[in-house]
């Protein structure tokens, strides 16, 4: 694991070590990642909701019934098996 120094002014560097304190995190490097983590999350979420705008706004809409569905998650079933490797 690489190690990262970040200089932080001392309010913000009190406010990190009472969110350590009162999380339960072992320490300031837990706690910077799973802030990390968690931008991670919303970025990859506002990705997605930026796909499934575009999504409805192309194209004419469809209708959608449990049999749709169930060919959606068939094929996509079978594309997953196809790029996972068989251990």
């Amino acid at each position: 694991m690489e190690t990262m120094n970040i200089a932080l002014p001392e309010s913000m560097k009190h406010f990190v070590q009472e969110r350590v304190t009162a999380g339960g995190y072992s320490s300031v490097s837990e706690y910077v990642r799973e802030l990390i983590r968690a931008d991670q999350k919303r970025k990859v979420e506002e990705r997605l909701d930026t796909l499934l705008l575009e999504g409805l706004e192309s194209g004419q809409p469809i209708p959608v019934t449990q049999e749709y569905w169930d060919e959606k998650k068939r094929r996509l079933t079978e594309r997953l098996a196809k790029a996972i490797p068989p251990q």
